[in-house]
């Protein structure tokens, strides 16, 4: 096997290897969020557990990414590549911790149904699924234009945010909610805001692994 074949092939692992952490992450939020509207506890438990399988992901691509570099040394659009699978499990993993973060407070409230103290938690936790989803879809299939989309999309994560904490203040003032429940839906829905921002990171990765530019700066 010639040295290009051989780079290439491991280059398509790369890819396989990124797309299979991204789909992980993707089921362990969809499974998190089903497990908490059925009541599952022994599923949100799980999410917990999976956190170490996701990480044990990134730091297999990360090696493999590490090892492309050194031995290979791409250049061009390869090395645009390598960096950018790089850089991005790191923003995939977080979007994981954020699940574990989430789970141990649905945890601490008892699966209670989120939805009573918010009437735009669910919408936001939708969205932000579709979200996440858009991101990992356009860095897989290379499709910058839907990359650029998911990036204008966070400010629709963003406006529901904002209603969220309307809602959660306006709980708090009128003494209607738990107030300690109150400061745990407050923080899942801070935890999602930051799932969309990780979404926009990749998104942002993928334009860079096609053109060389991040948030407009010519970096490769």
């Amino acid at each position: 096997m010639s040295p290009r074949v051989l780079f290439e092939k491991q280059l398509s692992q790369l890819h396989t290897d990124v797309e299979e952490m991204g789909l992980t992450v993707e089921k362990t939020y969809d499974d998190l969020f089903d497990a908490l509207w059925n009541k599952d506890e022994d599923t949100v438990v799980a999410v917990l557990k999976n956190d170490r399988i996701i990480n044990d992901m990134q730091r297999g691509i990360e090696a493999s990414c590490l090892s492309l570099i050194t031995k290979q040394q791409p250049v061009a659009k390869d090395l645009r590549l390598v960096t950018a699978s790089l850089k991005v499990v790191t923003d995939i993993e977080r979007i994981g911790d954020h699940c574990s973060d989430i789970a141990e407070l649905l945890l601490r409230m008892k699966l209670k149904d989120i939805s009573a103290y918010s009437d735009h938690i669910k919408t936001m936790i939708e969205e932000t699924k579709k979200l996440e989803h858009a991101a990992v879809d356009a860095f897989v299939n290379r499709d910058s234009e839907a990359a650029k989309k998911v990036i204008a999309g966070d400010d629709v994560i963003d406006d529901l945010f904002n209603k969220v904490v309307q809602d959660l203040t306006n709980d708090l003032r009128e003494g209607t909610m738990n107030a300690d429940e109150c400061i745990d839906v407050l923080m899942i829905a801070k935890y999602l805001e930051k799932i969309g921002d990780h979404a926009v990171n990749i998104g942002e990765w993928e334009i860079f692994q096609e053109t060389g530019t991040i948030a407009d700066v010519r970096l490769l």
